[in-house]
């Protein structure tokens, strides 16, 4: 467990009592780096390569039936990030309609390093490692369809890491004066709508 992800999360005592937390312990051993209650639900912060078989597991044995959401994190410009710390996270939002419970799986990951897919675990899961991929450039082992989502065809780069350039490219538009597709340098402006806060920050 990386001293930064234990800063970002914390130890909580309260999660050991937590049935989900003590049987990943049981099951998976040292695979679980930590756990802690969140703002909403329980999260749990696992080794990467553990990742396939933990949700085969989370699904099968303790009914969380879908996965709402995966994402992924630039750690670049968090507080206290070094640069022997991984440099992105992948976190997972697993909800159990049966037993109304929610759980966030986390993992960090350095740049070309491979995150199991979780196409086979839930279907669910191709579009949004497809999303990551494009946007941070995680790479997805196994994935059935691992390309680009959201970026045009040859694209270079990934737009939501924090040390993507916002000048020097161009943007693509569809020009009705001459019924063609041209090409212009982008505009795109840092625009800070809301200050920024991080997670323990009080926001009162």
């Amino acid at each position: 467990m990386t001293e930064k992800l234990q800063d970002d999360i914390g130890v909580s005592a309260a999660t050991e009592g937590s049935p989900v937390v003590a049987a990943l312990r049981a099951k998976f051993g040292d695979a679980v780096l930590d756990s802690s209650e969140g703002l909403d639900c329980t999260v749990v912060v696992l080794a990467r390569e553990s990742i396939a078989d933990v949700c085969h597991y989370l699904k099968n044995e303790h009914a969380f039936e879908q996965m709402m959401d995966l994402c992924g994190v630039d750690m670049l410009e968090m507080p206290g990030w070094t640069a022997d710390s991984p440099r992105f996270e992948v976190v997972y939002h697993l909800l159990s309609v049966s037993r109304n419970d929610r759980l966030r799986l986390k993992l960090g990951v350095d740049e070309r390093q491979l995150v199991d897919s979780v196409t086979e675990v839930w279907s669910t899961a191709n579009w949004f490692e497809r999303e990551a991929f494009d946007m941070y450039g995680i790479i997805f082992n196994h994935h059935p369809d691992l390309r680009r989502l959201l970026t045009d065809y040859g694209f270079e780069g990934h737009p939501l890491r924090k040390d993507f350039p916002v000048t020097g490219r161009v943007e693509m538009f569809f020009d009705e004066a001459q019924w063609r597709c041209v090409y212009k340098p982008n505009e795109v402006k840092e625009r800070v709508l809301v200050e920024r806060t991080w997670p323990g920050v009080d926001r009162g």
